[in-house]
């Protein structure tokens, strides 16, 4: 695949991520421990991966089976991956 059509869907696939995000993010930022959402790359163990994902960063990871149904954050909204990151606490200085 040549540069522009690599460029295009980059392009494509985080147009989509977006208007995802941007319809699920009340609802995302209302879970425990939620402090922003964004579109990024997905991580695993602490490394980027090349797989855009819906970000959803937390101040800290609770263990699922500590959290309600409705507290948890699904691994897939719509078609689209959602990585949780912690991030640690949130502070304006």
């Amino acid at each position: 695949m040549n540069q522009e059509a690599d460029n295009q869907d980059l392009k494509s696939t985080t147009e989509h991520i977006m208007s995802v995000m941007q319809a699920h993010k009340g609802e995302l930022l209302s879970k425990p421990n939620v402090v922003g959402v964004a579109v990024g790359f997905q991580q695993i163990d602490g490394e980027s991966t090349q797989t855009l994902a819906l970000v959803v960063m937390v101040d800290h990871k609770v263990p699922q089976n500590l959290l309600k149904p409705e507290q948890q954050i699904p691994a897939m909204i719509e078609d689209v991956p959602i990585d949780v990151q912690e991030i640690g606490e949130i502070s304006a200085y």
